[in-house]
């Protein structure tokens, strides 16, 4: 009997992980679900394809930064345990510089799918990539220094919707367009905490206004608290379901990056709250 022999595979390439390359992994970390780091995703695939990779590489990578994730270890919750040392010192550098780091991430993964500066990639449908119209932009009279500021309000705005579920950690309300990514200290006072998911709540517009006012806070075990200024307009029907309906209740806690300060909670407490 005569055997012929079976040819063998070709290896894949290997596609080396550049800084780039991990400064696009981080951004996309923290505008996917932790249940959603698989390659499987579509959207892992679309976007490991544009960078000229595999799936299951951008899919390890993202399982890898899972593992360093401080609120997922908080939670019991392990990543994948391939983390390099070069990926723990992108992990520290992107965290520790998000003003610098955050917008030129967005700006790669923006690159990696249109030349137009008036359009902006946006992850949270999660199906796959949206390009979608940016209003704020001045197309091709705006400064670098205002897109690297538009391009990092959109990474703080997906990240942190993400890590709520895209959801209102009060109320519950789940329409994207109804929610902010609301800053606990305020984005004029505190630029070194501007694009810091901690220092952020996902709050609708309503909530968010009444926060940002100081008509609201969080206490010390994250439980909702009325002013006392708000308080004086109940009986009020609207109002009452709005927020009198939520007094003392725990908020949503994020999933994944985002755990909200405690320290900027008291400040918003103490310099802000209308007690």
């Amino acid at each position: 009997m005569e055997f012929t022999s079976i040819p063998k595979m070709a290896r894949a390439v290997t596609v080396p992980w550049t800084r780039e390359h991990r400064l696009i992994a981080l951004n996309v970390y923290g505008k996917l679900p932790f249940s959603k780091l698989d390659q499987r995703t579509p959207l892992i695939a679309e976007i490991a394809s544009k960078m000229g990779r595999s799936a299951s590489s951008l899919a390890m990578k993202l399982g890898n930064f899972a593992s360093l994730d401080p609120l997922l270890q908080k939670r019991g919750i392990k990543g994948l345990s391939g983390a390099s040392r070069k990926d723990r010192e992108a992990w520290a550098e992107f965290f520790d510089d998000l003003d610098t780091l955050a917008p030129e991430s967005e700006s790669l993964l923006h690159d990696l799918f249109t030349t137009d500066i008036s359009r902006e990639v946006d992850l949270l449908e999660r199906r796959a990539v949206r390009l979608v119209v940016d209003r704020t932009s001045s197309g091709e009279t705006e400064t670098l220094a205002v897109t690297k500021q538009r391009r990092g309000q959109q990474y703080f705005r997906q990240t942190l919707l993400n890590a709520y579920g895209i959801r209102c950690c009060i109320s519950g309300i789940e329409i994207p367009r109804l929610l902010v990514a609301s800053h606990i200290r305020p984005w004029s006072q505190f630029p070194q905490h501007r694009l810091d998911p901690s220092n952020g709540l996902c709050l609708s517009t309503l909530h968010d206004s009444a926060f940002d006012s100081g008509l609201i806070t969080l206490d010390e075990k994250l439980r909702v608290v009325l002013s006392p200024k708000l308080k004086a307009h109940f009986p009020h029907k609207l109002l009452e379901q709005n927020f009198g309906a939520f007094e003392g209740s725990t908020v949503q806690m994020p999933h994944q990056l985002a755990e909200p300060s405690l320290d900027g909670l008291k400040h918003h407490r103490e310099s802000i709250f209308q007690s």
